[in-house]
C-alpha cells in the first residue's frame, strides 16, 4: 500500500523541470511540490495531453467517493477489472514523480515508519491512473503490487515504481501492468 510519499526536487533536475513546467502551465492550482505528500493533496503528475505529448498536470491524490472518503490506491492485478479503475487502466494513466515513499511496520510496541527509495538516482515515478471528478478536476490513484521480498516484513503491498526509461511505455499503455520495481533501500525514520 502507499499512504504517503516524498518529493525532494532539489535532488533531481528532471523533477525540478517537471514542477517548473507544471507551475508555468497551471500557476494558480494548489499543488504540493516538495516534502511529504498525503492523500487528498494536489500533486504534480505526468500524463499524455490530448495531442499525445507527455506533459505535467496538477491532480488530486485520491478518488472522492460519496460521503467524502478517498480511494487513493488501486491493486494493479485487478484494476482493469474494477469499474472504478477500468477506464484509467485502459486510457488514463499517469506518473507521480517521487523521491521516496513511506510505509509502516506494525509491531507489538507500536508502528515503525520506513522511508523507502530507489537505490539508483534519477527520476522515478509512482504508476497511477486517473479520472475526472464531478467538478472537472482530475484525481489519481496509485497502483500497488505485492511487496518485494526484502520489504514484506514492513507491509505485504507496495506501490508500482516506474523508472524514467519505462515512463513513456507506461503512459502509452504498452504494458497492462509494469511488474519490475528497481532495487530499493529502506530505513526507519
Amino acid at each position: 500500500m502507499c499512504g504517503r510519499y516524498w518529493i525532494e526536487p532539489e535532488s533531481d533536475e528532471e523533477l525540478l523541470r517537471i514542477i517548473d513546467r507544471m507551475q508555468r502551465l497551471d500557476p494558480d492550482l494548489p499543488v504540493k511540490t516538495e516534502g511529504e505528500i498525503f492523500p487528498g493533496d494536489g500533486v504534480p503528475a505526468l500524463c499524455l495531453s490530448r495531442a499525445g505529448n507527455v506533459r505535467p498536470f496538477a491532480m488530486a491524490w485520491g478518488y472522492r467517493l460519496p460521503g467524502g472518503k478517498l480511494v487513493f490506491n488501486a491493486r494493479s492485478e485487478t484494476a482493469a477489472e474494477r469499474p472504478m479503475f477500468r477506464d484509467g487502466m485502459l486510457r488514463r494513466r499517469c506518473l507521480l514523480p517521487m523521491s521516496a515513499y513511506f510505509e509502516w511496520e506494525k509491531r507489538p510496541e507500536g508502528k515503525v515508519k520506513y522511508r523507502i527509495a530507489p537505490e539508483a538516482g534519477g527520476p522515478h515515478y509512482l504508476a497511477g491512473i486517473y479520472r475526472f471528478e464531478p467538478d472537472g478536476f482530475p484525481a489519481c490513484a496509485v497502483l500497488t503490487m505485492d511487496a518485494a521480498p526484502e520489504l514484506k516484513f514492513i507491509h505485504p503491498r507496495m506501490p508500482v515504481i516506474v523508472s524514467a526509461a519505462q515512463s513513456e511505455a507506461w503512459l502509452r499503455a504498452g504494458e497492462a501492468v509494469y511488474r519490475g520495481n528497481p532495487p530499493l533501500r529502506y530505513e526507519a525514520v
